[in-house]
């Protein structure tokens, strides 16, 4: 294809054509232009599995530290997404242990389980529900916020600050409107979580928010607010969305297909491990590493000066032809090849093992509560979004 008509591609893409379905975009791009700037978002896009991994793995050449970055213009600097060097390696330090695979698989279901069933609860006697509100979010956010510490204020205050923290970060395009919300939100929270951090400063106990305030410190000593708040907002973010809404994506595929959903409720144990990690390539919750090109370089056959934005899109990566055979379709029987949905190198997701496992709990205590539990065929499950996606409804019939 001819230079001329790939830029007029590019140029033609807009934002709402990427939050509506990004994925055939994607699989014209990576025909055609793997790497290549899109106008809409200011961002070059890497859509090949290889490159999006070498991207994550080379911070020689694409530095995690943006000049204009939606992550810190919506929470602040620094952020464990968003530096390199010292100052990560230092928030890497200051991370709960309970994240690490082998403690998650002490606790987690002991933590998951009765949230999900008190939730479940709460859809006896109906006929139908809408699973994402009704359930995967709330179970997504009460899980992940009795660890941090902030369970006390409740699923709704904690999804509301998903919902409104998503619009900074997302806000690749500059627009103003999702900039007041997303830093509005920002701001609510410094204020909220004050009297937490007065209290965990004084004395620390055992929630991430204390760990980040006083893991790898001498006694008496304690991390600088300003200097772990952003992160905390990263995880704020991230790992409440990530479960709950990978955990949705999954259901719509698994419900789509009678004969995969059979032989899951024949054997849960043995496939819902493949029916996350299915899920989790064929819908990335979390769509985009975003990078800043450190050093002239060539990627994809386009040349790439130093100070550019680049997006490296696992979603699209998880969704490349040499890597999965029909990649667009569902399928948890697929030979096993790792994805990129938690990202690759140093910046590979702290907590993958809590939300894969949160994810795994919460889908087979669905199944089992609801053995007929099946998708409303009168509202097809509606997807939206590109950095961030997953259906925004997920209408089942109970």
């Amino acid at each position: 294809m001819g230079s001329d008509s790939i830029t007029a591609f590019a140029e033609s893409v807009t934002v709402d054509a990427l939050e509506t379905d990004p994925y055939p975009i994607y699989a014209r791009l990576r025909r055609e232009a793997p790497v290549c700037y899109i106008p809409a978002v200011r961002l070059w896009f890497v859509t090949r599995y290889d490159d999006v991994e070498f991207v994550g793995t080379h911070p020689e050449l694409f530095s995690a530290e943006l000049d204009d970055s939606p992550v810190d213009n919506t929470f602040g600097s620094p952020t464990i997404l968003t530096v390199d060097g010292e100052p990560h390696l230092e928030l890497r330090r200051s991370l709960d242990a309970k994240y690490r695979p082998k403690y998650v698989n002490g606790y987690i279901d002991d933590l998951v389980r009765p949230v999900a069933e008190q939730v479940l609860d709460g859809l006896a006697g109906r006929d139908r529900a809408e699973l994402m509100a009704d359930y995967l979010e709330p179970v997504s956010v009460l899980s992940l916020g009795s660890v941090l510490g902030v369970g006390h204020l409740g699923a709704d205050r904690l999804r509301d600050w998903f919902w409104r923290l998503h619009q900074g970060v997302i806000n690749f395009e500059g627009n103003p409107d999702r900039a007041d919300i997303g830093l509005a939100c920002s701001r609510e929270i410094d204020t909220v979580l004050g009297p937490v951090f007065d209290r965990l400063e004084a004395a620390g106990d055992d929630s991430t928010i204390s760990h980040l305030l006083h893991s790898g410190m001498p006694d008496g000593a304690c991390r600088a607010r300003d200097f772990v708040m952003p992160t905390l907002k990263v995880i704020l973010l991230g790992g409440m969305q990530e479960p709950g809404h990978g955990g949705g994506s999954t259901l719509a595929g698994l419900l789509s297909s009678p004969d995969q959903l059979s032989a899951v409720r024949d054997d849960p144990a043995g496939l819902l491990p493949a029916v996350v990690e299915e899920g989790l390539r064929w819908v990335s919750p979390i769509g985009t590493q975003t990078r800043q090109v450190a050093a002239d370089t060539e990627l994809g056959g386009a040349a790439l000066r130093r100070g550019a934005p680049v997006g490296s899109l696992v979603s699209s990566a998880n969704r490349d032809e040499t890597k999965f055979a029909d990649p667009d379709r569902f399928d948890i029987f697929r030979p096993r090849s790792a994805n990129l949905a938690f990202g690759a190198g140093r910046h590979f997701c702290a907590g993958h093992a809590f939300s894969r496992a949160q994810m795994r709990i919460a889908i087979e205590v669905l199944l089992r509560r609801f053995p007929s539990l099946a998708l409303d065929p009168a509202r097809p499950p509606r997807f939206r979004g590109w950095e961030f996606r997953a259906p925004r409804r997920l209408d089942v019939l109970l």
